[in-house]
């Protein structure tokens, strides 16, 4: 079952159980993927929907620090709690020894050997980590590497 179909299945499951809270994150991505399909005239598949989610949850993140900054500890909390669900549709993430595996052998496979060839080797990683690693970690670590 590809993500959209589990979010239609859950949208319908939240609606029957009258979970008003899941049910409006649920349509809230449904309806960021719509909107992603009608400006690009495409249908979305899981990779580009894991892209939606990643964005989603970062928003949520930028927002939580913001409002944590206003002391504005209530609104803090409904992003955490939205963007709680929405991460229930991503992959598991990648443990840290995961994570330098995929780059080692992304650095390999690659031939980098200086920053200059950072690129190559963050597209290979971004590519095979999609939603289980935060690419500003990994773009960080990829650059320490190839420094030195």
């Amino acid at each position: 079952m590809s993500i959209k179909q589990q979010l239609t299945e859950d949208m319908k499951a939240a609606m029957r159980g009258g979970h008003k809270h899941k049910l409006g994150v649920v349509r809230l991505v449904l309806a960021a993927i719509k909107q992603r399909e009608v400006d690009e005239r495409i249908e979305l598949d899981d990779a580009q929907v894991l892209a939606v989610l990643e964005k989603m949850v970062k928003q949520r993140k930028d927002s939580i620090s913001q409002y944590e900054a206003a002391a504005r500890e209530d609104l803090a909390e409904v992003e955490r709690a939205e963007m709680a669900v929405i991460e229930t549709y991503l992959p598991a993430k990648l443990d840290d020894a995961e994570l330098d595996a995929l780059i080692d052998a992304a650095i390999a496979e690659t031939g980098a050997s200086s920053a200059r060839d950072m690129g190559k080797v963050v597209g290979v990683v971004k590519t095979r980590a999609a939603g289980r690693a935060d690419m500003a970690v990994a773009s960080a670590r990829i650059k320490a590497r190839l420094a030195g």
